[in-house]
């Protein structure tokens, strides 16, 4: 079962029986299918990751019941996505190191099977029950855990400052009391925390007449322009705007010759024209922030000229 996205939360009849709202951790999606005859942790995509997090699978080992949940890796004071990732391409030994160097936990909210009998056609607020039973008798501990939620607007309101981003809660997921678990349907609802944040123009895709995204960069310690975030197709108005104000970076562009990926997860190349770095844009974007690097694509709002290069927020890699 999926979720469509939106800016803000709902209004209470938007879904049925009423909404639930839980906090949305920083981490992979995974079902984990644990029977008598083995254990199988999988993603989203129905790649097998059970040879990626043994410290799951081994947890799994003798239950027999069905979870949906977010796997995650705390680390460095927060869920870390960056040692998540790590841990997903470790296999055999390697695998077995990172476990014992960076444990996983899986934050389940969901349960789809127990003891042999299916639950999808179950409403929610059963489904969570069964779950909550699950971990009160003991059956489910650490590395599991037990997603919290709320029928409080003001308690989801909070989980959406984006200072819980800092400790890797990026939103919150909204269901209905009544809803069945549809598996591939997007029914649920989900809300990221956003900011609004600075930083320098330095790279557009398309053509410098009709620029389609920016690519933003912020200086680090050593004077380096680093890429930190590429926007969202540009508005037509904010295309002329930009295209007005931009010119050409020329050999002595610090991204001259740099090659940079089209998108996160991809090897693709992203095809860009570099541009003088001396403009700062203002934009929105949600806390998902890896290595100084926002994860996900950031929407456009305005110039700065009230700001110059120098004055912009730094890198914090």
């Amino acid at each position: 079962m999926l979720a469509e996205a939106r800016r803000e939360l709902p209004p209470e009849g938007a879904l049925p029986g009423g909404l639930v709202m839980e906090a949305k951790s920083d981490g992979f999606r995974a079902l984990l299918f644990a029977r008598p005859d083995g254990v199988l942790v999988q993603s989203r995509q129905g790649a097998d990751l059970t040879p990626a997090f043994p410290d799951i699978a081994t947890a799994g080992a003798g239950l027999d019941v069905v979870l949906d949940g977010e796997l995650v890796v705390p680390a460095h004071g927060r869920l870390d996505f960056g040692e998540l990732q790590r841990r997903a391409r470790r296999r055999g030994r390697s695998a077995a190191e990172a476990a014992a160097e960076f444990p996983a936990y899986l934050i389940v909210f969901d349960v789809l099977e127990a003891d042999g009998t299916e639950l999808l056609t179950r409403p929610y607020r059963h489904r969570r029950a069964v779950l909550e039973e699950w971990f009160a008798r003991g059956d489910l501990t650490a590395p599991f855990t037990l997603c919290p939620n709320t029928t409080d607007r003001a308690v989801a309101q909070e989980w959406l400052d984006p200072a819980w981003g800092e400790a890797g809660i990026e939103g919150v997921m909204v269901k209905g009391l009544d809803q069945p678990y549809l598996p591939g349907k997007r029914a649920w609802i989900k809300v990221r925390s956003h900011v609004t944040a600075e930083a320098v123009l330095a790279g557009i895709t398309g053509s410098l007449t009709s620029p389609q995204t920016l690519l933003l960069g912020r200086y680090d310690t050593a004077g380096r322009l680093r890429l930190v975030a590429r926007t969202t197709p540009l508005r037509t108005a904010d295309r002329r705007e930009i295209a007005d104000r931009i010119s050409p970076g020329g050999t002595g562009h610090p991204w001259h010759g740099r090659r940079f990926s089209a998108g996160w997860g991809t090897r693709e190349e992203l095809d860009y024209h570099p541009v003088r770095p001396e403009l700062v844009v203002e934009f929105i974007a949600d806390t998902s922030v890896d290595a100084g690097r926002y994860r996900h694509p950031v929407r456009y709002l305005r110039l700065r000229d009230d700001l110059t290069p120098d004055q912009g927020p730094p890198f914090a890699g």
